[in-house]
């Protein structure tokens, strides 16, 4: 990187910076002969101490240095100010791409970046055409008074506009109301016509694909007319990896809601993906110009918990966040007003800014609680998710997650938000979305957050969070009977848990009805606990069967509890309805939206409780064969956090068959591993399409990938199991035969972090970064972004790694699992594998199957493009044969020892840079996936 004294060199700003990774420190100072140094970790914190520094990522310098309290000029934070909404990878390679700055060659080269990307950042505050002007001035006057370090170098350098700006609530636009859209037109598409359409989003040119044409034909069934009442048309289609499945959906679903003028609903399990087919979408529908204010015929559509709340941030911004989450919430608001639609988790708001301040403060910007008012909120007009759910109405194509999309079928109180044609990508999720869905769980946490949602805020909490009463108080000015039941459900509500109650139980002193039943619960896990303190710091659970008196005796008078509450609630929700028929002259329409909102959260309260009282009613009692029940203590790193009773379907596909499929018209359920090695019998139960009279239609196409030439699985046989030091050395090795590029599973996080520990500065001595998940201060997104940015980087993570990420070409050529990812022996695990008939295989049928689903997915990381090439690396000695299956037919496979498949690795990196494209020769012991 060039000096700056080199007249060819960016400007860089006066200041000392300073740079930390598992290498080492380097520290830049100032003056008339500046110069990079190499610092030790005691020497780098005081003089962070001592001067404000230039840094990058604060959070994470301060990890590496092992000094939690550092703080200086974070230029994430400065960026964040700057150009708010837009994407940076938050490294220093990343950030040099986003300013058009060398790219550091080395750690020693990023504090002098760092100084330029400060000055370059500055000098655009103050140059004339800076697109993200607007509110700058006014949001740094708050910042100056909060003493954000920053404040004082951008004063001189942003001008004071001379008319008074609009800023933020007055700058967002607002949503108008629409008249209700007609019925689709019924239309059954022309083969010959989606292949067209296709072709058309393909673009001309495009590689022949007739596995992609075939999915396209197929999958445009599930959009023809249905013949009966609940009986949908379901299309079940496997395409392997490379198929162009997006496309492939996109094209009927594109002519389906151009001939019908109906609604398309894709559903997702990942964030990954969903941001995936934003981009993929706009080949598919009519995009209006930039900056054009005609509707979007693409909306995201997630819940309410991941939109921006306006008046949790107005409440933010007026004193309700003090010191640095302060700060944070001004930054928050910069991106407001240039934000798509105010999506917080996983949208356009960087996902490194929340671990910036430390603290969720992002989360308490969001609607966690279901507490909105509704038209009693002053931004109501310009709410982000009232937006997003009025422009899902009027789209074309609504993207939305698994859970949203069964949670909108199961409440089924507004027709506009339920789908009748969806797509449900990544559909091998789809039993566990549902899963999650359709559960109830009574614990400590759940309880805590409807007492604050029926009294509001308690003690010394502040802002806005208003109770139930204060929320509907002019219909209890107006209403005697909806006054007395909004009175009783506060009287009920107080005998819920309160602040506090986890130290009260730990105590043995509980207050009330529900906390003593969960004292209770707590007491008889630890009673049953059979791990002789071998569990420690993790949670722990027992089945619901053989209850003695107690705990039952505290069953029953909880019941009685939730029971006072429901009571008040269902009497005041008829009150609500009454008012709507035969409502006063104050009811307006923003009144009627109001209680119409209240109506809804009260309905979705009531069958929660419904839900806790159904449970408790069963306890004491003979098993339900339709459920599965269990007692649970959670915990993590030796703190109890949670605890209380779970209730689970033992097959959650039959609500899910009667909730979400039965009203639908068609449903396309699609994946690269939705059947375990072509069973098709598995696939139909866990789709829930067995539970209907109705038989799928079902389709597959293979991979086009030539797995026997790009992949090579090997097992490595002689990393003994439990041998953490061994296991870090091996992955050590892997690392550095590859040369970085490798996505490291592990199933246990203590494993994770011992391996990191052991291994992260060896590597990064040899300029091999690697990342962690549950070590590094950084999101799950923001890391898959570093490591798909960086070839020589290296990511270590857990189950959230293990599906839904694409990282195509050299960043990824190397995935390594720690150990074969067995399925955790929960109580609902063990119920439904001795559930599992013998004809399927029985309880190791069922195993198998969890395993080998676990194992595909994992693999499917590896090959994303027909360029790719790499290793699927287990280290387990146990590895069965009859796992074999989960890999693509042909992939050759060879147990080996370490060193042998380090040989492997390394000559593939060899052929890489020597621009051989030879395929791989499976030795003598090679096995094939049958």
């Amino acid at each position: 990187m060039a000096e700056p004294d080199d007249p060819s060199a960016p400007a860089a700003l006066a200041l000392p910076a300073i740079h930390a990774s598992h290498g080492g420190c380097w520290l830049r100072g100032v003056g008339l002969f500046p110069s990079t140094r190499t610092v030790g970790k005691g020497e780098s914190i005081v003089a962070a101490a001592d001067t404000p520094l230039l840094m990058l990522n604060a959070p994470l310098v301060a990890s590496r240095l092992g000094y939690p309290d550092l703080s200086g000029l974070d230029l994430l934070e400065l960026y964040a100010f700057i150009h708010p909404a837009r994407f940076v990878v938050p490294t220093p390679k990343g950030l040099a791409t986003a300013l058009g700055l060398p790219v550091p060659e080395a750690d020693a080269d990023v504090p002098l970046l760092l100084q330029q990307a400060a000055e370059a950042l500055l000098a655009t505050a103050a140059a004339p055409d800076w697109p993200e002007r607007d509110g700058a001035w006014s949001v740094l006057q708050s910042l100056v008074k909060l003493r954000w370090p920053w404040a004082t170098l951008l004063q001189g350098r942003i001008v004071r506009p001379q008319q008074a700006e609009r800023w933020l609530f007055a700058r967002l636009p607002e949503w108008e109301e629409s008249a209700e859209r007609p019925q689709p037109a019924q239309v059954t598409l022309d083969p010959e016509d989606v292949a067209a359409r296709l072709a058309r989003l393909t673009g001309a040119g495009a590689e022949d694909r007739p596995g992609q044409r075939a999915f396209a034909q197929e999958a445009a069934q599930a959009f023809a007319p249905r013949r009966a009442a609940r009986e949908p048309h379901i299309v079940l289609a496997q395409a392997g990896t490379g198929t162009g499945k997006t496309l492939g959906y996109l094209a009927p679903a594109s002519l389906w809601t151009q001939q019908s003028g109906g609604t398309v609903w894709v559903s997702t399990y990942t964030k990954a993906l969903q941001r995936q087919l934003r981009r993929e979408s706009t080949r598919a529908f009519a995009m209006p110009p930039p900056g054009s204010k005609a509707p979007s015929p693409v909306v995201v559509r997630k819940g309410r918990e991941n939109y921006l709340c306006l008046l949790n941030l107005e409440d933010a911004l007026q004193g309700g966040f003090t010191g640095r989450p302060a700060i944070m919430a001004q930054l928050v608001a910069r991106w407001a007003a240039y934000s798509q639609d105010g999506d917080m988790i996983g949208g356009d708001l960087p996902g490194w800014l929340g671990t910036l301040f430390r603290k969720r403060g992002i989360t308490a910007l969001t609607d966690q609680r279901g507490e909105c008012v509704y038209a009693g909120c002053p931004h109501y007009r310009k709410c982000f998710i009232e937006r997003a759910a009025r422009a899902s109405a009027e789209a074309e194509l609504v993207i939305a997650n698994h859970a949203l999309v069964m949670v909108n079928a199961a409440r089924g109180r507004d027709v506009a938000q339920r789908p009748t044609r969806i797509v449900f990508d990544e559909g091998h999720h789809v039993f566990d979305a549902a899963d999650s869905t359709f559960g109830a769980e009574l614990t400590g946490a759940e309880a805590i957050e409807l007492r604050r949602w029926v009294i509001g805020p308690e003690g010394k909490s502040r802002g806005r969070r208003r109770g139930l009463s204060a929320r509907l108080a002019d219909v209890a000015s107006y209403d005697d009977e909806g006054a007395t039941a909004i009175t009783q459900a506060r009287e009920a509500a107080e005998l819920l848990p309160a602040d506090g109650w986890l130290g009260r139980i730990g105590e043995g002193m509980p207050d009330g009805p529900i906390e003593a039943l969960l004292a209770a619960v707590r007491a008889t896990v630890l009673a049953r606990d059979e791990s002789g303190g071998s569990e420690a710091g993790y949670g722990l659970e027992t089945e619901a069967a053989q209850l003695d008196g107690p705990i039952v005796e505290a069953a029953a008078q909880a019941l009685a509890a939730l029971e006072g509450l429901r009571q008040p609630l269902l009497r005041l929700s008829l009150r609500l309805e009454a008012l709507m028929q035969d409502g006063p002259d104050w009811l307006d329409g923003q009144a009627r939206a109001r209680i119409e909102g209240a109506r809804s959260a009260i309905a979705w309260r009531t069958d929660l409780l419904a839900g806790w009282i159904a449970l408790l009613g069963r306890l004491g009692g003979p098993p339900d064969p339709d459920f599965v029940d269990w007692l649970a203590l959670d915990r993590s790193d030796g703190r109890e956090w949670d605890m209380g009773l779970r209730r689970h379907h033992l097959d959650p596909m039959k609500p899910f068959a009667q909730t979400v499929l039965a009203p639908a018209h068609g449903v396309l359920m699609t994946s690269a591993t939705l059947t375990d090695g072509g069973d098709w019998a598995g696939a139909i139960q866990r789709s829930g399409a067995a539970q209907l009279d109705v038989r799928p239609h079902l389709f597959a196409a293979e991979s086009p990938f030539d797995y026997p030439n790009q992949a090579e699985v090997l097992i490595v046989t002689d990393v003994v199991k439990g041998d953490i030091p061994a296991l870090a050395g091996a992955y050590a090795r892997l690392i550095e035969a590859s040369g970085g590029g490798v996505l490291g599973l592990f199933t246990a996080i203590r494993r994770l972090r011992a391996v990191h520990g052991r291994i992260a500065d060896r590597l990064a001595r040899a300029g091999l970064p690697l990342f962690a998940q549950h070590v590094d201060p950084i999101d799950t997104g923001t890391l898959v972004d570093i490591f798909r940015d960086d070839p020589r980087a290296s990511l270590l993570g857990t189950d959230a790694l293990r599906d839904g990420v694409d990282v195509p070409g050299q960043s990824l050529r190397l995935v390594v699992m720690e150990q074969v990812p067995w399925p955790k022996p929960s109580i609902l695990h063990r119920a439904r594998r001795l559930a599992t008939p013998v004809e399927e295989g029985g309880a190791q049928g069922h195993d198998d199957r969890i395993i080998r689903a676990r194992l595909a997915q994992a693999f499917g990381r590896l090959i994303r493009s027909a360029d790719d090439r790499g290793h699927f690396v287990v280290l387990s000695s146990a590895f069965p044969s009859r796992l074999l299956g989960a890999f693509p037919p042909g992939t050759p496979v060879r147990r080996v020892t370490l060193d042998q498949a380090l040989q492997s690795i390394a000559a593939r990196v060899d052929d890489a840079h020597g621009g051989a494209e030879r395929p791989f020769i499976p030795a003598p012991n090679c096995e094939r996936p049958a």
